[in-house]
């Protein structure tokens, strides 16, 4: 087994990895949304003029809207349902006068779930100089040849993946450096549960191991989460099985696996 992937599996299994993980993941869920106040009137003068299509319309500029509905997502793509499906319209405005005000303030606001904060949570974590590295811009990773880790939007690395490394899957990266001469790129996922979409995240980090790069490219899966408990899971199995030998690791551990190479 890979070095580093059995490191991750004793640090998840016996030792304080959440309190470190935490570190690198501050999950803030008590941070509500704000809601713009010149859409909240809008809304507001709508729902006590009964105006139903203008209630939705409304409702639909917020990020959030205040009840699960199957319908929302199809009127929030194609606006111009409203008007053809006075029932449907009806329905739903009839459950918010159900609410109540206060009630749809409140949902309107509610903080992001987590498991959204995740990506941004990483790369904050990265650039903060955590790994002991200067975090640059892409006009100066490519104007260097120090280690440096790059600091750059999701569409920006994977133009210079694709440009400078051979990369050609659509998919983003979430972590590009140089250290000691090489390249390293990965993608970063925190594994909150197992089964459905968890595992597809995984698949999606570990496809990026196969991917052939130029040599001086070193391709990494930097995973954390449930993946590391020892159990007859798919995705441990996954990790111990079928990629045992390849370069996966917890963020914990990038900075001593960056200083190995």
């Amino acid at each position: 087994m890979n070095y580093f992937l059995n490191q991750s599996i004793v640090l998840a299994n016996q030792r304080d990895y959440l309190d470190q993980l935490f570190r690198v993941y501050p999950m803030s869920p008590d941070n509500i949304r704000e809601i713009d106040s010149t859409k909240w009137q809008r809304f507001e003068q709508a729902f006590a003029e009964n105006k139903q299509n203008e209630i939705i319309e409304s409702l639909l500029d917020f990020e959030l809207f205040p009840i699960k509905d199957s319908y929302i997502a199809y009127l929030r793509r194609n606006k111009s349902a409203i008007e053809r499906n006075p029932l449907t319209i009806a329905r739903i405005c009839g459950r918010l006068k159900e609410m109540g005000l206060n009630k749809i303030y409140e949902n309107l606001s509610q903080p992001k779930e987590t498991n959204r904060q995740i990506g941004p949570l990483f790369k904050r974590w990265v650039n903060s100089g955590a790994l002991g590295l200067e975090s640059v811009s892409i006009n100066d990773f490519l104007h260097t040849r120090d280690n440096a880790i790059l600091n750059a939007s999701d569409s920006v690395m994977k133009h210079y993946a694709k440009e400078y490394l051979g990369y050609e899957r659509e998919k983003g990266l979430d972590f590009i450096a140089r250290f000691n001469g090489k390249i390293i790129i990965s993608e970063a996922k925190f594994l909150t549960d197992f089964g459905g979409h968890q595992n597809a995240q995984l698949e999606d980090a570990l496809q990026l191991l196969k991917c052939p790069l130029k040599e001086n490219v070193v391709k990494i899966a930097i995973l954390d989460g449930v993946c590391y408990i020892q159990n007859k899971s798919k995705m441990n199995a996954m990790l111990c099985q079928k990629y045992g030998d390849e370069n996966i690791l917890s963020a914990l551990l990038l900075r001593d696996f960056l200083y190995s190479l």
